[in-house]
């Protein structure tokens, strides 16, 4: 078993033992970050949380958001993401991940995208699942000089000292957690 392998089950057993729900102001520090950003953020991509993940479908009722578009991903045959524009109480698919999934919506590039994660690192490295998914999306835009923020979402205690990374991790511009973000 890869040393990743091995901090993913360690991460994913810990995230299910220690889980907690959220509050609304664990987005402050986000909602600060993103006055500061000059680039504006239109479109955010969130995700469906599932496996212990951090409930980030909070950030649906903050009234700061209420003119972004939301969306969320979407799996492809070829293991690789788009991402669909969503509203809270539209409907769903299940993924084959048990993920789920935007249905009969519009395809839409995210100006920034909250990552879920199983560990992170002071470099603002990550370990996902392990497909990569997140990670060639974005050095797909990275290729083409085309910046998407990317923000990982955690609970403080997912952070690892340092992770193993490869030139196919793709490095987060941001971590939040419980404790705020960096």
């Amino acid at each position: 078993m890869s040393h990743k392998s091995l901090i993913r089950k360690k991460f994913l057993a810990k995230r299910k033992k220690r889980y907690f729900q959220i509050k609304e102001k664990f987005f402050n520090p986000l909602i600060r970050l993103l006055k500061k950003e000059k680039k504006t953020i239109s479109n955010i991509s969130i995700y469906y949380p599932s496996f212990y993940e951090v409930d980030v479908l909070k950030i649906l009722d903050l009234k700061f958001f209420n003119k972004i578009n939301f969306l969320l991903p979407k799996i492809k045959k070829n293991n690789s993401l788009d991402f669909f524009k969503w509203k809270k109480n539209n409907s769903l698919n299940l993924s084959s991940y048990g993920v789920p999934e935007p249905i009969n919506s519009i395809k839409t590039t995210p100006d920034m995208i909250l990552v879920p994660l199983l560990a992170y690192d002071k470099n603002k490295n990550r370990i996902g699942y392990g497909k990569g998914f997140y990670d060639k999306y974005l050095m797909k835009f990275l290729n083409k000089k085309r910046r998407i923020l990317t923000v990982g979402v955690a609970f403080s205690f997912q952070k690892y000292h340092n992770l193993p990374v490869n030139n196919k991790d793709y490095k987060l511009d941001y971590i939040i957690t419980e404790k705020g973000i960096f």
